[in-house]
């Protein structure tokens, strides 16, 4: 056999390779090494913006549809509001404009009344708007400080609305701030009238039913007083105008062990969280305003030994 044919290289049996061990210590090391490498050095940040710069575009263009879902579903969400909140809109106006046509026939009915009986005109109460600044300190009666005083005009006994109702009374007045107690102080006594029913009574406030309350006293079981009725200020104390709202009927219980009624009402002023308040001048310190459709002549006529005629028919 000739010599360049016989293989110099030494049999697979004396090769000498890494272990399996050996290469598993080694990687390990390795990749130990690059995460904290990466972590303290960051090494490995301009190989990641390179690589999210490459795959930008395909990481775009598997977005946009998922976009396109997404802005279609919320432009057709937006479409079905919009249909509602117009329907709702369509439907208030058209309640808005019945109103607005009863209130203006209302108005003409009560002009011509007023003009065939020769009644006066309403007595105009003036107001100032304050600002209510923090509840009063006294754990056992619920009241209210506002921002205006006596320096302001302010007097004792005013009453106190907000932009739903009555809500209370002025108690006491400081020189640059006033102290409202409200409806439902155990202290406080409004009278007030059924504008569906005519019947007049008087209410009495009672912190204690369910977080503030009214309740009418002695009423008779006969009368008819529902859930639902409004009550108003009567006008008959000389300090509420006539016609404010004061509460709603809230239960009736006509118990058979008494000949009274018990009548609880909530009021419709917001007795908790109320920023701003109006306040009126008692109706007591009020003059009447002049006579509607009276003639020039027949008021410069009038006799002048007779000056309370005025004020009688103000209050009428």
């Amino acid at each position: 056999m000739p010599l360049e044919t016989l293989d110099r290289t030494p049999p697979p049996f004396f090769k000498q390779e890494p272990s399996a061990l050996s290469r598993l210590m080694l990687l390990s090391t390795l990749a130990l090494f690059l995460m904290v490498a990466d972590a303290r050095l960051h090494v490995v940040q301009p190989l990641r913006a390179a690589i999210a710069t490459v795959l930008y575009p395909a990481q775009w263009l598997a977005l946009q549809p998922v976009q396109m879902i997404q802005e279609l579903a919320g432009y057709l969400t937006e479409l079905k509001t919009a249909r509602k909140t117009e329907s709702a809109a369509r439907l208030k106006l058209a309640e808005q404009s019945q109103r607005a046509g009863q209130v203006e026939q209302l108005l003409l009915e009560n002009a011509r009344l007023r003009e065939l009986l020769a009644l006066r005109e309403r007595v105009q109460v003036p107001a100032k708007m304050a600002q209510v600044l923090y509840d009063a300190t006294d754990p056992y009666s619920r009241r209210v400080v506002i921002d205006k005083g006596q320096l302001q005009g302010i007097q004792p006994g005013s009453p106190v609305l907000d932009e739903s109702g009555v809500l209370g009374q002025v108690t006491r007045v400081y020189p640059f701030g006033s102290e409202i107690t409200l409806l439902i102080d155990r202290e406080q006594v409004i009278p007030v009238v059924n504008t569906r029913t005519g019947t007049r009574s008087v209410a009495y406030g009672d912190p204690a039913l369910h977080g503030g309350m009214l309740e009418l006293r002695y009423m008779s079981t006969a009368e008819d007083v529902k859930e639902g009725d409004l009550l108003a200020t009567s006008g008959v104390d000389g300090v509420y105008p006539p016609g404010l709202p004061v509460a709603r009927v809230a239960s009736v219980d006509r118990r058979g062990d008494s000949s009274f009624s018990r009548i609880r009402c909530q009021p419709l002023a917001r007795l908790q969280g109320v920023a701003h308040v109006m306040v009126l001048e008692p109706v007591g310190d009020l003059a009447p305003t002049a006579a509607v459709g009276a003639a020039p002549a027949e008021a410069a006529s009038a006799p002048a030994s007779r000056p309370g005629r005025a004020a009688r028919g103000g209050r009428s």
